[in-house]
């Protein structure tokens, strides 16, 4: 799961929307469930983390199995399985090629391969969610300029934006939909990088209808027994030493939290990628949901820095992978965005940037094929209705002659 910091920035009155709200709870509760449908083939997995030796241990840890159908957590696991299987193979693919030609940290390289790859894929859904978080960002002034016309009245101002919206082509779950479907892929690639690499006997889940697709020798032999024994760690050989250590450790009250370089990295990483995504605009005109997703840009990367003192290497390098990745594709279809000024300095290769391929909007129709609530036809068909014509030669009660 890379922590993007690539938030839809939304008009308050589409936040309002029942439909909106109702799909932003259904995504909370996809990732809930692929988390935990995910973790269920790699439970039983040995202890022991990319970047940190295996905790010496005698206790006998089960082999790693696909799941089986059963009750629905068990259910939805089985129906990841073979994208969990797929990833896991690709990985144990790279991680021989590399330790046959003798690479160092070869667990490593294979990480960063299965990361280009799985970004590779989702490529089509990350531009369109791009598109469409910036096609929002475009027509914020008009966005605005219908609350300021309807303003105390809530439920005109939402038709226009939704009117608005549909002669733009510009759909405000359009950047929703497309986190929605890459979300289960990337929760199942850290599913793989934090439980499959760490378990003592992974073999099953390289063997498609019975036959091992990819050959591989485990690290944890016991020569005693000739089998794996999870007292010498996990299957493959997951440490490195180079990127296994802190700068310094934090003690608070006996408990230590370790600062890592990878954490202090994907952090940094995660802030340039916030701030590509930002509108160029200074920070005193932002609106109030462009403020709150500032705050919120300089909040995440704080998260993720404290998350590297007990999350294994393994992750922080798809982090930073996936991040330089998400950097790139932004920067050719948004360019720098809201990256400058930083300190009030703004370099000279920023000045009238152009993205190799800028996102356009689609002209608005002709005055006359417009929707009457975005234009003053409405107010004035409106006003048209509740006036009384005034009937001329009709007398008054008081100019009757009896």
């Amino acid at each position: 799961m890379t922590p993007s910091a690539s938030f839809v920035s939304l008009p308050s009155g589409i936040r309002r929307l029942p439909w909106l709200r109702i799909a932003q709870v259904g995504l909370l509760l996809l990732v809930v469930l692929v988390v935990v449908g995910c973790a269920v083939p790699a439970s039983s997995g040995a202890p022991g983390a990319s970047g940190s030796p295996a905790a010496p241990t005698h206790t006998p840890a089960p082999p790693l199995q696909p799941a089986k159908p059963g009750d629905p957590v068990s259910t939805l696991a089985w129906l990841f399985t073979p994208v969990f299987q797929a990833m896991f193979i690709v990985l144990v693919a790279v991680y021989d090629f590399f330790t046959f030609i003798g690479a160092p940290a070869a667990i490593a390289w294979a990480i960063v391969f299965l990361t280009l790859l799985v970004r590779t894929i989702v490529i089509p859904l990350y531009r369109r969610q791009l598109v469409s978080q910036r096609r929002m960002q475009m027509l914020q002034p008009e966005i605005k300029e219908i609350q300021r016309r309807y303003k105390g009245d809530g439920v005109k101002a939402r038709v226009a934006q939704q009117e608005l919206f549909k002669e733009r082509g510009v759909s405000p779950l359009a950047g929703c939909l497309p986190l929605i479907l890459q979300m289960p892929l990337l929760l199942i690639m850290y599913s793989v990088i934090s439980n499959g690499l760490t378990n003592v006997n992974p073999t099953a889940m390289l063997q498609v209808f019975g036959h091992q697709v990819v050959p591989l020798t485990c690290n944890n032999i016991n020569p005693a027994t000739g089998q794996p024994d999870a007292a010498l760690g996990p299957c493959i050989d997951t440490i490195i030493p180079f990127l296994g250590t802190t700068i310094f450790d934090i003690h608070l009250g006996g408990f230590v939290l370790g600062i890592s370089i990878l954490a202090i990295a994907a952090a940094l990483l995660q802030l340039v990628m916030s701030r590509m995504m930002l509108p160029q605009t200074k920070p005193a005109d932002d609106d109030p949901n462009t403020k709150i997703q500032r705050q919120t840009m300089l909040l995440l990367p704080l998260i993720s820095v404290a998350y590297g003192g007990f999350l294994p290497a393994g992750l922080f390098i798809y982090w930073i992978t996936a991040n330089i990745y998400t950097i790139i594709q932004q920067y050719f279809i948004v360019g720098w965005g809201g990256t400058f000024p930083l300190f009030g300095w703004t370099p000279a290769f920023a000045h009238g940037h152009t993205p190799r391929f800028p996102v356009t909007m689609p002209p608005p129709p002709e005055p006359s094929k417009r929707a009457p609530i975005l234009t003053d036809a409405d107010k004035k068909t409106t006003a048209e209705k509740t006036i009384r014509p005034r009937e001329r030669g009709r007398q008054g009660r008081r100019g009757r002659r009896r």
